[in-house]
């Protein structure tokens, strides 16, 4: 079996360099092959990267999420298009919209998620999107702004006819450990129902543990049990699943086998 964790604060489940490499190594006992970082601001960026920076199965993401938006460097261009420069930097992300927690303005999180997508376009690479109610704000935005390389709707939070609206476009969903929650209907619809190919899995670490592991701080070594639970949703053999969503995660971020 092979599972690719697309979504994991790293950072977020330990400060400590040493702790975060073994995070990652015991992923890989659960047959967690690859795991991508991601971080929601730059200054983590480069120190989670530096931490990591010896183990070639991690993969990077890099951006500024909505929740800093208010706390912006002014050299921020300048340090993602550096960023962009490093091995295994893959994507652009998280970025996005949350108006959950009202973060600066509207305006000022529609502002830094265009430039995003914009500098994505520009250095060819895909993009990780984070929506808390802002959905319709982020399908509109996409269908005009979407990087040639696509994106991924990350821990997928909408129902089953907003995903058909967002399969339209060339978008991903990738789901996370609340997907095994008892109440979350529309997430079962959805991932009942939405083509294989075109799903991910992630874990969202040190969030959204799955049900099977509930009261523990989720890191990627319990992405298995996320994987198990949509097979069995879709009534799907459990290897041919985590070999689809596998590929379909390689493919994406332009990782060969």
């Amino acid at each position: 079996m092979h599972l690719f964790d697309t979504h994991a604060h790293i950072g977020l489940i330990t400060e400590d360099p040493i702790e975060q490499l073994i995070v990652v190594q015991e992923a890989r006992k659960e047959h967690v092959d690859h795991i991508l970082s991601i971080c929601n601001n730059l200054r983590d960026f480069f120190q989670v990267y530096d931490n990591l920076k010896t183990a070639a199965h991690v993969y990077h993401s890099v951006g500024v999420s909505p929740s800093e938006v208010a706390n912006l460097p002014r050299d921020w261009t300048s340090r993602i298009e550096e960023a962009i420069g490093l091995p295994r930097v893959v994507s652009i992300g998280e970025i996005g919209l949350d108006y959950y927690r009202k973060f600066g303005n509207r305006d000022s999180q529609i502002e830094l998620f265009i430039r995003q997508l914009e500098i994505a376009e520009r250095h060819d690479l895909p993009v990780i999107i984070h929506n808390r109610d802002a959905g319709r704000d982020i399908l509109e935005i996409l269908k005009e702004k979407l990087p040639s390389r696509g994106g991924i709707l990350h821990c997928y939070s909408e129902d089953w006819p907003y995903a058909q609206e967002a399969l339209k476009l060339d978008l991903y969903l990738s789901f996370a450990g609340n997907v095994t929650y008892r109440n979350a209907r529309n997430l079962h619809e959805t991932a009942k129902n939405m083509p294989l190919e075109r799903m991910m899995i992630e874990t969202e670490s040190p969030f959204m543990v799955p049900s099977t592991h509930r009261g523990k701080r989720n890191k990627p070594a319990y992405l298995k049990d996320t994987a198990e639970f949509i097979a069995e949703l879709r009534g799907e053999d459990l290897e041919e699943f985590s070999e689809t969503v596998f590929r379909n995660s390689l493919q994406f971020f332009n990782i060969k086998p």
